[in-house]
């Protein structure tokens, strides 16, 4: 009788850990309620989780309420709004006065980032009226991770105390 093997399909290697930050921040990421493309919130999603912070992806198409009222129930340390379709001013604009309008959420860091227009030309003026509407800083498409990812390193964590998302 032969002695029982184990065989395993792939030679077994440690995982590769996760750069710990600081301190961990939760993120409540979004897109506007136009936006229906999904593969930029994934890969921010991830990018964000491998950094070690707490995400909750809203997906695609989000009403502004739904932001809002997952912001007063979840009060994230930071509001990523994400866009590709090319109106993310549009949406982001409604997106921020409606999170700017509430008390509970008015105080919340907010971004944007990606394709906020369809054209190059005006890109000053939507980003003045982003800024004007409520976000803390607005990114054009091609933005390195990198600006993200320092920015929320620098934002104090509120939510150390509250389960993940």
């Amino acid at each position: 009788m032969s002695p029982t093997r184990t065989l395993t399909p792939y030679p077994l290697r440690p995982a590769a850990a996760a750069p710990e930050p600081a301190e961990s921040r939760r993120v409540l990421l979004t897109t506007g309620s136009s936006d229906a493309h999904t593969w930029n919130l994934v890969y921010l999603q991830l990018l964000l989780e491998e950094n070690g912070h707490s995400v909750l992806n809203l997906g695609p198409c989000v009403p502004e309420q739904l932001l809002v009222d997952t912001a007063q129930l979840t009060r994230p340390d930071l509001v990523v709004f994400s866009s590709v379709n090319g109106h993310g001013h549009l949406d982001g604009l409604r997106a921020a006065r409606a999170l700017r309008a509430e008390r509970s959420t008015g105080d919340i860091p907010l971004v944007i980032g990606g394709l906020l227009g369809i054209s190059p030309e005006g890109a000053e003026q939507r980003t003045a009226e982003l800024l004007a509407a409520g976000f803390d800083q607005v990114h054009s498409d091609g933005t390195k991770p990198d600006v993200l990812l320092s920015y929320l390193a620098q934002l104090p964590a509120t939510c150390t105390e509250r389960a993940a998302a």
